[in-house]
């Protein structure tokens, strides 16, 4: 079944559900959901078939309203899980980078270089480790509802980068948390923190050279016309978690908990999957990057990428005591074992 097949299967499934009689009393007319990026991802396009299939299988008695390109936050996108602690946001679907500041464990996927590829990806969050994070993200406040997906971050710069050395001097953009920016100087870059709306100012302007940051985003934000190489070398992986505010949780009914919980796998189901296309086997859209948009993609060997883990080593070792050394040995291990 291709993905159209798929999503019209999905989409039937979840408008075949039956009405409720009523609407719940005393719910407040808009459950607020917080977005970094805009409508036109897969982790934008999740969160609008969240909300419609949500409001309709509750009758209408909870209104999602998505608020894209990180609207609830102010552009601090680091912030975001606070605001579904306070509950002054209702929904996220929320990057696991950007809530590690308050879950510190979530910088096991920023582990520079571990993850080499999605089975390993997979075989982590179905593991013990996955669990162990989910409740982790659960005992502050936060109900996780579903795993989703960013992706691979790689590199999007004005120059070729095939080796360590030639990332000296670049101003790359990171996102805003220290394994990221210490990854980045590790490797002689000059890391700027910054969040993405005033990242896409500065590549605009040309006052930053690169960026780091999953493939899917280069086509919505035509980064293609200002930053024409392309580096895939896996350095961290980028998961998602849609999730619901403690506050908001407890003040739904039973029955609509199950309607959320079960719409919310359904839908991020299909985000990882749409995530992953052309990423894969086929890789087809680092082609298209290249025969349609004219752009340098740098595929990285194995011996190639270890270059690079060899020069971010001390970052490694620094960050698996700040996570904790046997969630994150208990990680590699399934990650050894998954590539056998």
């Amino acid at each position: 079944m291709d993905r159209r097949a798929f999503i019209g299967t999905l989409a039937g499934g979840l408008l075949a559900a039956p009405l409720a009689a009523e609407a719940q009393s005393g719910y407040k007319p808009e459950f607020k959901m917080s977005v970094v990026v805009n409508e036109e991802t897969a982790w934008g396009r999740a969160a609008i078939r969240f909300a419609d299939a949500v409001r309709h299988r509750t009758a209408g008695r909870i209104q999602v309203k998505n608020y894209f390109n990180g609207q609830l936050f102010a552009d601090r996108q680091t912030t975001e899980f606070r605001l579904l602690q306070q509950g002054e946001a209702d929904f996220a679907v929320g990057s696991t980078i950007n809530w590690s500041p308050q879950v510190k464990e979530l910088n096991l996927f920023a582990m520079p270089f571990m993850f080499p590829n999605y089975g390993a990806l997979d075989a982590v969050q179905v593991g013990d480790p996955g669990s162990r994070l989910l409740k982790l993200v659960e005992h502050k406040g936060v109900v996780p509802i579903a795993w989703g997906e960013n992706g691979f971050r790689e590199l999007n710069s004005t120059r070729s980068v095939r080796r360590p050395e030639d990332l000296q001097g670049l101003k790359a953009r990171v996102v805003g948390v220290p394994i990221c920016i210490e990854v980045f100087r590790a490797l002689g870059a000059n890391p700027v923190s910054m969040n993405w709306g005033e990242a896409l100012t500065a590549f605009h302007q040309g006052t930053v050279d690169g960026h780091e940051n999953p493939l899917a985003l280069i086509i919505p934000y035509r980064l293609w016309e200002i930053q024409r190489h392309v580096t895939l070398w896996h350095y961290a992986i980028d998961p998602l978690i849609l999730a619901v505010s403690g506050k908001t949780w407890m003040s739904l009914s039973v029955e609509d908990r199950n309607i959320v919980r079960k719409v919310g796998e359904e839908v991020m189901t299909v985000q990882k999957r749409e995530a992953r296309e052309g990423l894969e086997r086929d890789m087809t859209l680092p082609t298209t990057l290249q025969q349609l948009y004219g752009m340098e993609v740098v595929q990285l060997s194995p011996a190639d990428r270890q270059a690079f883990r060899q020069k971010t080593r001390i970052v490694y070792n620094k960050w698996a005591s700040e996570i904790g050394v046997e969630l994150v040995h208990r990680a590699e291990r399934i990650v050894e074992d998954s590539g056998r």
